[in-house]
């Protein structure tokens, strides 16, 4: 299995109301030496975390401990900049599974639904609203569906509805990438191979 099974998820929330959030910004290219999915975390927005001399930047907000949790809430242009794939690792592997945003770049969406991360694009009405309720409270929760394709503010109950690709939802709710969604078919697949042979 590539990653874990995406189904339901309830958690809190890290508030990072920030557009255009660029790849750039989410793992610095000097990061990128590495070919494995690993370590990345690490250096997720490290210049926003650190200072030159490595101490954490107390006003950043994943150095601030009232804010957990995995789901990232970004703001509208989530993800832009280079199509560098080790953004969407840097994410996954300090721990979020689901970034919500009023808009995604491309690349970056498709790069996180194939590595497991749920990329929820959310009206900026909607978004303004969980920005509302996690500033009320840090510990408010928000539970994305992905069957039901629901993201829903458990403190006030208001709830949107989300798109995704019904082949990337297939493979997220398995745990798939492309790799294990082929050798899920391996016995359709020969099968139809022994057909042709006739």
């Amino acid at each position: 299995m590539a990653y874990d099974k995406f189904t339901v998820l309830k958690s809190s929330a890290v508030p990072m109301p920030i557009e255009n959030v660029d790849t750039d910004q989410i793992i610095p290219a000097r990061f990128l030496k590495a070919t494995e999915r690993k370590g990345f975390g690490d250096n997720l927005f490290r210049d926003w975390r650190y200072n030159t001399d490595g101490s954490e930047k107390k006003d950043f907000v994943l150095n601030n401990p009232i804010y957990s949790g995995k789901i990232l809430v970004g703001g509208k242009n989530f993800g832009s900049g280079s199509s560098r794939e080790h953004a969407a690792w840097a994410i996954y592997d300090y721990g979020f599974r689901c970034v919500v945003s009023s808009f995604f770049a491309d690349i970056f969406k498709n790069n996180s639904l194939n590595i497991g991360i749920l990329p929820v694009q959310v009206s900026a009405v909607f978004l303004d609203k969980i920005f509302t309720a996690i500033e009320a409270n840090p510990a408010a929760e928000l539970e994305v569906n992905l069957p039901e394709q629901k993201i829903t503010i458990l403190t006030t109950g208001e709830s949107e509805s989300f798109d995704i690709n019904t082949y990337k939802k297939h493979n997220m709710t398995n745990g798939y990438d492309d790799i294990d969604y082929l050798q899920a078919m391996k016995s359709e697949i020969q099968l139809f191979a022994e057909k042709s042979m006739y």
